[in-house]
């Protein structure tokens, strides 16, 4: 009963918090914030005081906020400083000063007060002063009018200390203009650490007075001078942002073997290096040049960022070129070094050292964690929850990324369900008189290994519970859409995004499909012999015995005190199918929806509320600080249909694509390494390029869809359903004309055109209430598999609509 109570009332809690959330477009949602009736009339005259140990800094930010409020709402503001009892505007701080070198001193907190009488903002550090402003000039929004102001009290401060963006710049380079760019909608965002992944196999991008080679050899002519270098981390440290450099050793080191192949594993020879993937030139760990080296380049970069903390990378080292290393081999013999894990730990051990000599601590991805490295060291994990769970388990700091790669096209819920701190593992016992059948499955991928597992599905029927172990991975339990002796219909979020899987059971072998994000993929496997722990005959009868699950990776259950060496996390921008032309539109406005995750109450789970708040703040973001997401789409579109396109066909174009989704996780990659080559070489001006991850109007077309199958009476919803349908059916028509001077979008028009034809009949039974034949079902069903596929590395994404409305008829 107590249960009951308590899951009652934070439904309450929840329904209020959401009804607030979607009141006022914020992002992220301060941690306390109450609202009164009534608005302040701001208007365009600021009296202004400033109550504070120095005001220069808080003058300067000042002008950057006048500014970005007269771009948001067309109006001039003026703007002086007053007394504090003339002022409509007071700012309160007790320290000023730039952000700190030291994470331990950050105080991001503020108060953020708007009576019918002025604005109070008021924090410990000018730091939490720059926080507050982001919140009020996402508040002032794009308004037209008068400038008013909503009555709010808000107390507000990070979850987490650590708030990261990496940009890759490696892969592709990107312009400083461009990188100022994301810097300022960083600081709109609340994020505090700008990575900057500056080195890889495929270019070396800041210039070394030290080893100029590297930069004049290994870059291509594209790398950041020493001046531009200080003045990107002097415009990030204005903005309240830190900058973290990654140098990659002792892997993704291709750059370094062009200019200084001496240093390396392998006699070479070397050139520049356009593949993606994982590359094999090492760094020598057994030649003691190369700690001069790595010491020379650490001393330049201390130079040149302020910041304690220094990315190593450390990460995807393939040992062939130690290990067909005579000279290596023989040193890991004399220093009783036994395999290439170890020789990396002991290369890791050498540059901590070299990093604390300069007053560096060192952070890595997962691979450099080993027991013999201080615990002042930060593990940053690819590999999951389970990596960050690892890593804290053994005293260490973490960090995570996995989920919140916005390289990898994922709708912003998926980015939004993640979260640092991993999820409890999970623990289940199977008693003798529950059913269980465990199975086997593999999922073949066009790149890489399989992607391999058990899943176990516990009881009978639509009340079954179904835990997966994929190889590699802890436990979890996915959500059963259905199950029967036949069938199965469950998903989870993974590592690869959200995964459904739909499988059918034939004797004793299992086949189907995985929908990995938004395309399929063939599964197929065994069901796997049950297995009793069975000890005599009295125990079944007491139903005593259990039934054993298969064999689970172990992951640790993580202590308050364990949880609190989670720093945060860091959203990735990997630059493979990224460019200067399409930045944005890959980073932004998800990264709102991670900086959220980071920032805001672990409690804040509402998803329709969060997609309420993007949309606004995507708005705001284009005036606010330029973001170009909408603009890189058009500009986009328009190289594709050439500079005569009429503005008929770029409607007819833009209506199209409503349709249409970029394949999600890496499975653009995967089509590249299949059927191009996989590399630098690959265009990026196709018109999957110019796709948004998310198409906000086919995602109200399937909210409203949702809400009209749980009433088909609803005659209103059905008339609106039906009216986008038709408009995406007249559409075909209209594209015709380009689609004969682009005979290479005609599979994909005609395969919508196909769909949404289904769709309007289906509508209409379904309104009708009519029934539908097995012949009907399964020829609906074999043409929604045959067109889920990927064409062009594009999804049609009005397959899942019509599966919806299809699977509600019984």
């Amino acid at each position: 009963m107590i249960r009951y109570l308590l899951l009652l009332i934070s439904m309450i809690f929840s329904v209020c918090a959401t009804a607030q959330a979607e009141s006022l477009p914020l992002m992220p949602w301060p941690q306390t914030l109450v609202q009164q009736q009534g608005q302040l009339q701001l208007g365009n005259k600021w009296r202004i005081a400033i109550d504070a140990p120095e005001q220069g800094e808080i003058k300067s930010v000042l002008k950057r906020v006048v500014a970005r409020v007269q771009q948001q709402t067309g109006k001039k503001i003026q703007w002086k400083l007053v007394a504090k009892d003339k002022a409509n505007f007071i700012i309160i701080t007790k320290n000023t000063g730039l952000i700190s070198n030291y994470i331990k001193d950050w105080d991001e907190s503020y108060q953020l007060n708007t009576s019918v009488s002025g604005v109070v903002l008021s924090a410990n550090h000018s730091l939490g002063i720059l926080r507050g402003l982001e919140t009020l000039l996402q508040l002032i929004g794009n308004q037209q009018q008068n400038i008013q102001l909503p009555l709010v009290s808000i107390q507000d401060q990070p979850r987490f200390k650590w708030r990261g963006l990496l940009l890759d710049t490696s892969r592709h380079f990107f312009s400083v203009n461009t990188i100022k760019r994301q810097i300022d909608a960083m600081a709109a965002a609340k994020y505090n650490i700008f990575h900057w992944h500056l080195t890889d196999d495929q270019g070396w991008r800041f210039e070394s007075k030290k080893y100029p080679k590297l930069h004049k050899l290994a870059s291509d002519g594209d790398y950041y001078t020493r001046a531009q270098i200080r003045d990107v981390v002097s415009y990030a440290r204005a903005r309240g942002i830190q900058v973290l450099p990654e140098i990659d050793v002792p892997g993704h080191a291709s750059a370094i073997a062009v200019a200084y192949p001496e240093l390396m594993s392998a006699p070479g020879p070397y050139a520049m290096e356009y593949r993606w993937g994982v590359l094999k030139p090492l760094l020598n760990p057994a030649n003691e040049k190369v700690y001069e080296f790595v010491d020379g380049l650490v001393a330049e970069v201390v130079e040149l960022f302020p910041f304690e903390y220094l990315h190593i990378g450390g990460d995807e080292v393939d040992p062939e070129h130690w290990n067909t290393n005579a000279q290596i081999q023989a040193f890991m013999q004399e220093n009783g070094i036994k395999d290439s894990r170890a020789l990396q730990a002991y290369f890791n051990q050498r540059v901590q050292k070299i990093l604390q000599q300069h007053q560096r601590k060192m952070i890595g991805w997962d691979e450099i964690q080993h027991k013999d490295l201080p615990k002042d060291i930060v593990i940053h994990s690819w590999r999951g929850p389970d990596g960050v769970s690892d890593a804290v388990s053994h005293g260490f700091q973490a960090i995570l990324s996995t989920g919140f790669y916005l390289d990898q096209p994922q709708y912003a819920s998926y980015h939004y369900r993640n979260d640092p701190i991993p999820p409890k593992p999970v623990t289940i016992t199977v008693a003798a008189k529950d059913a269980l059948a465990s199975w086997r499955f593999e999922m073949p991928r066009k790149r890489g290994k399989p992607v391999t597992g058990t899943f176990s599905v516990i009881g009978e029927g639509n009340n079954a519970r179904v835990l997966v172990d994929f190889t590699g991975k802890s436990r979890r339990e996915a959500t059963l859409q259905g199950y029967d002796k036949k069938s199965a219909q469950f998903s989870l979020d993974t590592w690869m995004g959200p995964v459904r899987f739909k499988v059918q059971f034939v004797e004793q072998k299992l086949r189907g499909e995985m929908l990995v994000g938004n395309a399929p993929y063939a599964i197929s496997g065994e069901k796997i012999t049950d297995n009793f722990s069975l000890q005599n005959e009295q125990k079944i009868q007491k139903n005593t015995a259990q039934k054993q699950l298969p064999k689970s990776e172990q992951v640790a259950h993580l202590s308050a005190q364990q949880e609190q060496l989670i720093l945060g996390g860091e959203a990735a921008l990997w630059a493979e199918i990224a460019d200067e032309h399409s930045i944005d539109l890959r980073l932004w406005p998800r990264a709102f929806v991670v900086a959220e995750r980071l920032w805001s109450a672990q409690s804040l789970q509402d998803e329709s509320g969060m997609y309420h708040r993007l949309n606004f703040v995507a708005q705001w973001a284009e005036k606010s600080v330029e973001l170009q997401h909408k603009l890189q789409q058009q500009m986009a579109l328009k190289r594709l249909l050439g500079a005569q396109a009429s503005a008929t066909e770029i409607h007819a174009m833009e209506t199209f694509m409503q349709l249409l989704e970029p394949a999600h996780y890496y499975h653009r990659h995967h089509e590249k390494s299949a059927y191009e080559s996989y590399s630098k070489a690959d265009p990026l001006n196709r018109l999957v390029d110019a796709l948004p991850v998310e198409n906000e109007g086919l995602r109200q077309f399937n909210l409203l869809l949702a809400e009209w199958l749980i009433n088909p009476a609803a005659n209103a919803q059905c008339d609106e359903l039906k009216a986008q349908l038709l408009v995406w059916a007249e559409n075909r028509r209209v594209l015709e004309s380009l689609l004969t001077k682009h005979p290479q979008w005609r599979s994909l028009a005609d395969n919508t055109d196909r769909l949404v034809g289904t769709a309007i009949l289906l509508l209409d039974k379904r309104a009708q209430n009519s029934k539908l034949s097995a012949d009907e079902r399964e020829k609906i069903e074999n043409m929604l598999h045959q067109l889920r596929q990927m064409d062009q590395e594009i999804i049609i994404a009005l397959v899942s609509s019509l599966e919806k409305i299809l699977y509600s008829f019984t």
